[in-house]
């Protein structure tokens, strides 16, 4: 159990089922009346975000979300499959529960799988990763008067805004929470 008093942003609890992550709170002492929490919370089951009030020192159960260490195998018929480090277990999770994560999924890679209650919620990729770029157009020799970008599709299929000097064949380190272009690697 954990008190309301004691909320600090990422702790997840358990309210009516599901797990809920403290997205953002703050402690409010009116000049009347009890003190109370309120808080904006994601549930991360669904993905909805909410605010709630609490009264202060309420007690809720914790969320206990387990997040295993996985290697990402393949991909087949839309179903991409996953392989447990340390019991050689697999599962398959389709695009609706990997999101956004799939524009960066290499085989081999390393990901942290987070579920609750043997229901899976995400996938955590690691902060940057490594990408080739497939496909540009050509960088054009003294275009760099405006600092422009261009688009560039990377062998995942995710398409990225990058300077012009990056030609086919580049390794690129991108950003997994923002999607952008860091740097050549």
């Amino acid at each position: 159990m954990i008190s309301t008093n004691d909320f600090k942003t990422g702790v997840t609890v358990e309210i009516d089922g599901d797990a809920w992550q403290v997205v953002e709170f703050q402690h409010v002492k009116p000049g009347k009346g009890a003190a109370f929490v309120r808080a904006k919370m994601r549930n991360l089951c669904t993905g909805a975000v909410v605010e709630r009030t609490f009264n202060a020192a309420e007690r809720l159960p914790n969320a206990e979300v387990v997040r295993r260490e996985m290697q990402y195998l393949y991909e087949n018929d839309g179903m991409y499959v996953f392989m447990d480090n340390e019991t050689y277990e697999q599962i398959e999770l389709n695009k609706d529960q990997l999101s956004s994560a799939m524009n960066f999924l290499k085989e081999n890679m390393n990901v942290k799988i987070s579920s609750f209650d043997n229901r899976i919620l995400g996938v955590e990729l690691p902060n940057t990763v490594e990408l080739t770029v497939v496909e540009t157009e050509p960088g054009i020799k003294g275009d760099t008067a405006t600092g422009g970008n261009k688009n560039a599709t990377m062998d995942t299929g995710y398409v990225v805004k990058v300077p012009l000097f990056i030609n086919e064949g580049d390794v690129l380190r991108i950003d997994t929470r923002t999607g952008e272009y860091i740097e050549r690697a």
